[in-house]
């Protein structure tokens, strides 16, 4: 997920909501991202489906906020199959204009083309280490430590490297900036920030 903020603003770090927890200010309003930073954001996802997924789903993120990808989640699963790489990787230009006629998801022929060659990347991976061990294999050796959110990366040397792979094995839509969202996304970074009660969730990263 690529975070947020107003340029015209100054950076609050934390907010303590009506809760009395401390939520970054991208978390702190809307119950649906509240939700999600509560219990999902940050969380390890170590299997090939919830890997691929989130891949997706980033990558459909591009130029949008998280919150309207997130609102179109459950017509993502709907419209992809719950997102069974299997599955889509038979998808035919039939399957690209039923979803391109599809009001409940992003409808962008290069994202939703993406999807597909991404899935069929991913089985090919299947004879090597497979997707999530490939993803995982990019873990950095630390983690950022931000109070605010101006201190949160936005890429770092293992997503640019991420990324190049990914490339290299036939993966599209997967920017070192898309990745540095998805390894925040799913544990392999912790970016929470240093005051919020989610920070160390995660159990990748204890401090």
């Amino acid at each position: 997920m690529t975070q947020e903020t107003s340029p015209t603003t100054a950076d609050p770090g934390v907010v303590v909501g009506t809760d009395g927890l401390a939520r970054p200010a991208w978390a702190a309003v809307d119950p649906l991202l509240r939700d999600y930073y509560d219990g999902e954001w940050g969380m390890p996802v170590t299997d090939e489906h919830g890997v691929y997924e989130r891949v997706s789903l980033e990558g459909f993120q591009a130029g949008l906020s998280w919150a309207t990808i997130l609102r179109k989640r459950p017509a993502f699963r709907e419209a992809f199959n719950d997102f069974d790489p299997d599955v889509i990787a038979a998808y035919t230009e039939s399957d690209v204009e039923r979803l391109m006629a599809d009001v409940g998801i992003v409808r962008n022929r290069q994202k939703i083309q993406a999807a597909v060659t991404n899935a069929r990347a991913t089985i090919r991976l299947r004879q090597d280490m497979g997707l999530a061990h490939l993803v995982w294999s990019f873990r950095p050796e630390t983690t950022p430590r931000p109070r605010t959110f101006a201190e949160i990366p936005t890429k770092s040397a293992e997503s640019i490297a991420l990324s190049k792979e990914l490339r290299r094995r036939g993966f599209v839509f997967v920017g070192p900036t898309t990745m540095y969202a998805l390894m925040e996304a799913i544990g392999i970074v912790d970016t929470h920030l240093l005051d919020s009660y989610r920070r160390g969730s995660s159990g990748i990263w204890t401090s």
